[in-house]
C-alpha cells in the first residue's frame, strides 16, 4: 500500500523540522456520501479493524457521516457488530432471492425492491411523509421540506452510537460536513471543537428534496455532498500539520461510458455530481505547500536581530514540513448503471457491497506490509488500489510535486 518514495537523507534543516513531526503518522479514514453504496465503506472499515489498523480521526459526509459516527461513537470491541446491525437495519429484503433467478432477471428483481424502497421507505432510516403537502408544491415548515421523514434515522443512530463515548477522551476524532441552507456555506462539526450529536449526523445526511434540513443552534443545514462529497479538505487543512496516512474511500465514478439512454443520462450525472473532487483539493494543499516552504525561506535569510519572538514561531510552523500519504479505494461495482444505484437497499447487494469493500481493504493492507511511512519533501504521495477483481496488478502510486 505505502512505498518508498524519497530514499535519500533528509536535510540538516529536514531533520529539525521533522523533529516536531511523531515518528508514527496519524491515520485518517475519510468516507465520501453515497447512500446505500455505503456498505462498501463497513467492509473497507472491517478489514482495517481486523488488522489493527484503527484510525485516529474518521472524516465523512452524508451516508460517510452515519458509518464515521458508528466508528468513532463505539468501543473497538463493539464497532463492527454495530456496523452490521445499521446496515441489517436499513437493508431492503429482497423481492426475489438473486441466487434463485437468472442473471438476466436479477436488474429487474433489484429495481422492484428499489421501487418498493421509494415507496415505502427503509425501517430505521426514512419513511415517506404521509399526506404531504410538499408533495403538492405547498409550503410546510422549513425543517419539513422534504418527501421522507427521518426520524427513525434519529432513534437508530441514539440507538448505535455512544455519543458521550465519541465526545469522551477515549473516542476517535469524528469531523461531518454539512451545508449551511441560508448561505451555501460548508460547515465541518468537528469533536475535538464541541460536542457532536445525532442532529450533526441527520444534517450530513439530509440531502434535498428527499430529506429536510436540520437545524442546529438555529440554522438551517443540508447534506456536506451538495458543496463537496469527498471531504478530504478537512484532512489537508487540519493544523498542526502531522505526518499523515488517509484511507479515502469514493464511492462514485468519475469516468465512465457516452450515455444513450435516459437512465444512463441520470447515472452519470450522478456519478459526476458526486465524484470525488480530491484531485482539486490535492492541487490546492500543493500550491499552499509551495508557498509555506517559500515563506520559510525567506524568514530564514532575515538577520536573527531583526526576528521577533512571534517571527520565529512562524518560522518554527512554517518549517514543519510533513507528509501525507493518500490511499484511494474506490468501489468497482457499475450496479448495472441503475440510476437509483444509491438508494438500492435490497439486502443483497448490500452484502455484496460489504464483501468488496472488505477483499479491497485486504488488499491494501497487503500491498502495504512491510513498508515504512516514507516522507518525501513533495508533501502529497497518492496511493491508488487498482479498481475490481485483479488481485496481480500493481498498484499505482503517484508523487505530487510540488
Amino acid at each position: 500500500m505505502r512505498k518508498d518514495q524519497d530514499q535519500s537523507p533528509p536535510s540538516p534543516r529536514r531533520k529539525s523540522a521533522t523533529a516536531a513531526v511523531a515518528a508514527k503518522p496519524r491515520v485518517a479514514l475519510v468516507l465520501q456520501g453515497g447512500g446505500a453504496l455505503g456498505a462498501y465503506q463497513a467492509g473497507v472499515y472491517q478489514a482495517l479493524h481486523e488488522n489493527d489498523l484503527t484510525p485516529d480521526w474518521v472524516v465523512g459526509t452524508s451516508i460517510g457521516a452515519i458509518n464515521a459516527a458508528l466508528i468513532a461513537g463505539n468501543p473497538r470491541e463493539t464497532r463492527i457488530d454495530r456496523l452490521r446491525e445499521f446496515w441489517e437495519t436499513v437493508a431492503h429484503p429482497d423481492a426475489f432471492d438473486l441466487r434463485q433467478v437468472p442473471d438476466a432477471l436479477r436488474p429487474w428483481a433489484t429495481r422492484l425492491t428499489t421501487l418498493d424502497t421509494f415507496l415505502r421507505g427503509t425501517a430505521g432510516f426514512f419513511r415517506p411523509r404521509p399526506l404531504n403537502p410538499f408533495a403538492l408544491g405547498l409550503p410546510v415548515p422549513p425543517d419539513e421540506a422534504s418527501f421522507y421523514s427521518t426520524a427513525e434515522l434519529g432513534e437508530t443512530l441514539s440507538r448505535l452510537v455512544d455519543f458521550e463515548y465519541l465526545n469522551g477522551p477515549s473516542g476517535i476524532r469524528m469531523t461531518v460536513s454539512a451545508v449551511k441552507v441560508t448561505c451555501g456555506t460548508l460547515v465541518n462539526f468537528d469533536s475535538r471543537q464541541r460536542p457532536l450529536g445525532p442532529q450533526h449526523v441527520m444534517a450530513s445526511g439530509a440531502l434535498p428534496p428527499g430529506f429536510a434540513p436540520v437545524r442546529i443552534d438555529g440554522e438551517l443545514y443540508w447534506d456536506g455532498g451538495l458543496y463537496s462529497n469527498t471531504p478530504l479538505e478537512a484532512v489537508l487543512n487540519d493544523e498542526p500539520r502531522t505526518n499523515l496516512l488517509c484511507m479515502m474511500v469514493d464511492l462514485w465514478h468519475a469516468d465512465g461510458p457516452e450515455p444513450r439512454t435516459l437512465e444512463e443520462v441520470q447515472t452519470r450525472e450522478k456519478d459526476v455530481t458526486f465524484a470525488s473532487r480530491s484531485q482539486r483539493h490535492i492541487d490546492a494543499y500543493l500550491q499552499q505547500y509551495k508557498l509555506r516552504r517559500a515563506a520559510h525561506a525567506l524568514y530564514k535569510r532575515l538577520p536573527p536581530s531583526m526576528l521577533t519572538q512571534q517571527d520565529r514561531q512562524m518560522m518554527e510552523e512554517l518549517g514543519a514540513d510533513s507528509t501525507i500519504h493518500i490511499v484511494r479505494l474506490a468501489y468497482a461495482g457499475r450496479d448495472w448503471n441503475m440510476a437509483s444505484k444509491d438508494v438500492n437497499f435490497a439486502r443483497g447487494s448490500v452484502m455484496w457491497r460489504w464483501e468488496q469493500g472488505y477483499q479491497d481493504g485486504l488488499r491494501a493492507i497487503a500491498l502495504g506490509k512491510g513498508c515504512p511511512f516514507s516522507e518525501s519533501e513533495t508533501g502529497i504521495v497518492v496511493h491508488d488500489l487498482p479498481s475490481g477483481d485483479t488481485h496481480d496488478r500493481p498498484e499505482k502510486t503517484t508523487e505530487r510535486s510540488a
